[in-house]
């Protein structure tokens, strides 16, 4: 994966797993950001509470930072637990020097963790102020930070319009921008709780709120930590503020909405597992999975067909073959069609462009086929006035239908038989000893589809269905199902148009 966002964590690490540095990681991973972390403090903690702190050395932060950012480098920062006056210094001393790479700092100012234990020393929150909120572009405090931030008593933030006072309020300490998590602060709205959290432009005097339904549950271990990693990654990716502060949220809504087994006996972590997809042909390549779904001899049945043993003996009578090629050559027009339409469907411009090539390759491969026919003694112009078959006419808009209902994958699913199945053939009839060679009429045929040339383009175009179907089908199974469905239906058609050849239709 090429251009893969990066986030850099500096934090502290949780030894049960389920905040600090092991949340941001599992995080941004199932974002896919790449992470990168810095540790700043070791806490021996489980769900009951913080048993223990030991800082790490600040000389020894500030070498990991100039180490990750020196060499591999980041699109965003997220900060976390920081817990001496020392450590901050350090952080913020460091940072300035890689002004470039600390344009898009998130900041969760953690200062009580979830169980109720204090995280930042008192002596440490002058420095926050004064060293690291000016370098800080978004400041994600929870309510009770915020009244500690603003040296407010606990309970003082109590409303919406309190929460906006301190957003704004907070925001005059450095940050650009402040998300307030309401979540300590479910409100009343029509009878029923609700959480609110609340963003702050300072530079624009804006606020943008987001409003989920609260939900009551002991395992939010790991929550702001959580929000803050998802934040960074989704800047990294190139999110506005409020749209990355939206999506960030959501991760967290998602992640508390549905829980992990009981972990632990005091308050359980959040489960960042909920974006994984798992996939519904696990431990196979999708081609084999889509191969193994098809109903017993139906590729054998398309690749075996008499009309290519005859083929293969030679005995396939001439007038077949010759109907077969000017069907054939109309097909190839509707075959170009469906790779413009790809080209089309492409998100990328070198997806675009290796679609619009396909096109390209067909063209010409079709005035190798007029080449091919005149061998044969049939024009051009006998060619293009051959009236279309009925099968032919079902086959390609099968997969032009395909393609213009549905997404890349439906459109490239349906026409993977043809490319994958010619290639099956000719490189068995090429290969078996059977097969007649001299005075076969056909092993000029044969040879095309074996050609290393078409062999690579059946390996291109697996390599490129097996990316498709990572990228539409995640962990559906109706999904793989209704793919599966569409190959069956190309096969089939496949195999009426050797029907067609036989039957002269």
């Amino acid at each position: 994966m090429s251009n893969i966002p990066r986030v850099l964590t500096i934090a502290g690490s949780d030894s049960g797993g389920g905040a600090g540095i092991q949340a941001d990681i599992k995080t941004l991973t199932s974002l896919r950001v790449y992470a990168t972390s810095v540790i700043t403090s070791v806490t021996s903690q489980n769900t009951l509470g913080v048993d223990g702190i030991h800082n790490i050395p600040s000389e020894f932060v500030a070498k990991q930072i100039v180490s990750v950012l020196s060499d591999i480098g980041t699109d965003a920062i997220k900060i976390g637990m920081l817990s001496s006056a020392t450590i901050i210094q350090s952080v913020a001393t460091t940072l300035k020097q890689f002004p470039e790479q600390s344009k898009y700092v998130v900041l969760d100012p953690v200062m009580i963790s979830t169980s109720g234990s204090r995280l930042l020393a008192s002596d440490a929150m002058e420095a926050l102020i004064s060293d690291l909120l000016p370098l800080t572009y978004v400041l994600t405090p929870n309510v009770p930070e915020a009244e500690v931030l603003l040296n407010l008593s606990a309970g003082s933030i109590d409303t919406l319009e309190a929460m906006r006072s301190a957003a704004k309020n907070v925001a005059e300490l450095g940050p650009r921008f402040v998300l307030l998590k309401g979540g300590h602060l479910p409100l009343d709205v029509s009878g029923t709780k609700q959480v609110t959290d609340v963003l702050y432009d300072s530079e624009n005097d804006a606020f943008f709120e987001i409003s989920n339904p609260f939900v009551d549950t002991k395992n939010t271990h790991g929550t702001g930590c959580t929000l803050s990693a998802a934040l960074a990654g989704e800047l990294a990716k190139g999110a506005s503020v409020s749209i990355a502060s939206t999506n960030a949220i959501r991760y967290v809504k998602e992640a508390i909405d549905q829980p992990l087994v009981e972990i632990g006996k005091g308050s359980g972590p959040i489960n960042h597992f909920h974006p994984l997809k798992w996939s519904p042909y696990e431990g196979q390549t999708f081609l084999t999975a889509v191969m193994e779904s098809l109903p017993n001899n139906l590729w054998s049945e398309f690749i075996h067909h008499p009309f290519v043993r005859g083929i293969a003996d030679g005995t396939l009578p001439t007038e077949s073959f010759i109907y077969y090629l000017k069907q054939d050559y109309l097909y190839l027009q509707h075959y170009a069609r469906s790779a413009a339409l790809a080209s089309y469907k492409c998100r990328t411009m070198e997806e675009i462009a290796a679609n619009a090539a396909i096109v390209v390759h067909i063209a010409k491969e079709s005035q190798l086929h007029l080449d091919y026919c005149a061998k044969w003694g049939v024009t051009e112009e006998e060619v293009l006035s051959t009236p279309e078959s009925v099968y032919n006419a079902a086959y390609t808009r099968f997969v032009l239908d395909k393609g213009a209902s549905g997404d890349l994958l439906d459109l490239k699913t349906a026409m993977a038989p043809c490319l994958i199945g010619y290639g099956d053939i000719g490189r068995i009839l090429y290969n078996d000893p059977a097969t007649k060679r001299e005075g076969n009429l056909y092993w000029s045929w044969i040879c095309q589809y074996a050609a290393d040339d078409y062999q690579k383009a059946v390996t291109n175009g697996i390599v490129e269905l097996e990316g498709l179907a990572k990228r539409f089908i995640s962990s559906s199974e109706e999904r793989f199902k209704e793919v599966c469905t569409t190959f069956e239906q190309g096969v089939r058609l496949e195999i009426m148009f050797w029907e067609m050849g036989l039957r002269l239709c």
